[in-house]
């Protein structure tokens, strides 16, 4: 087990175990290619070096894990604090993670996220906050991506996944299509960095890109659809699966 102080004092002053993320994912990114059919878009917009914060939909735990096999870059995130009460608690520290409080404002977790990204590193921040399950739809937006940008001036890349709810049936892997889009990185520009700036910029520009962007991996047909459709069969489910959306 390992305490919320010594989590945050990784995050900032010493970061991931190069090794052992290095190895999670050798072992994970075929994993997901092979298994979970993962196929990834504009991976090319997530900056090569400098502070970016990646703000992608949440359905998942294993979100990040996906977010972290579209680059090379390693991929800093925050998680529930009561993920890093267990004996895995210290193995997501290493691998990047550091905890937040849920439900209540965490100052310790606000400048673990100011710190990496004032040493230019590469955050993920769900915008939601929290896991929406329901493959239909998103939840709300939070201001806090926006904070941060503007508080650092890091650009933020919006991101869309679909498919990562319902990964496993129990222990075992089950048979999934999953899709991530990562968009152009928004620049926070002449934005004042105050609560209105922050809504502004998450609310105008941040959310709505990783909307339509949502939408659209929803119109490609999944793992069962795509078979039928190179039967010629398919493509009444995928008319009937968008007008049920409507």
């Amino acid at each position: 087990m390992i305490t919320n102080e010594e989590a945050h004092r990784i995050a900032r002053e010493e970061g991931p175990s190069r090794i052992l993320y290095a190895i999670v994912r050798a072992l994970m990114v075929p994993l997901m290619r092979l298994w979970w059919g993962l196929r990834i878009e504009g991976a090319e917009h997530i900056p090569a070096e400098g502070a970016a914060i990646v703000a992608p939909n949440h359905k998942s735990f294993w979100d990040s894990f996906f977010v972290a096999a579209a680059t090379k870059r390693q991929l800093r995130f925050i998680g529930k604090s009561e993920l890093f009460e267990g004996r895995w608690g210290g193995i997501l520290v290493r691998l990047g993670a550091f905890p937040v409080r849920r439900g209540e404002s965490d100052a310790a977790a606000l400048e673990s996220a100011r710190e990496i990204l004032r040493q230019g590193g590469l955050f993920a921040m769900f915008p939601e906050g929290t896991r929406v399950r329901d493959p239909e739809r998103l939840g709300d937006p939070r201001r806090g991506v926006g904070r941060l940008a503007l508080e650092t001036g890091a650009v933020i890349v919006p991101a869309a996944l679909a498919g990562t709810e319902n990964l496993f049936i129990g222990p075992f892997p089950a048979p999934r299509r999953v899709r991530l889009a990562f968009s152009e990185p928004i620049e926070v520009g002449s934005l004042a960095a105050t609560p209105e700036g922050a809504a502004e910029l998450v609310g105008g520009k941040v959310w709505p890109t990783v909307e339509s962007e949502y939408g659209r991996l929803l119109t490609h047909p999944g793992l069962i659809a795509a078979t039928l459709a190179a039967l010629g069969v398919g493509g009444g489910i995928a008319a009937r699966r968008r007008r049920s959306r409507r």
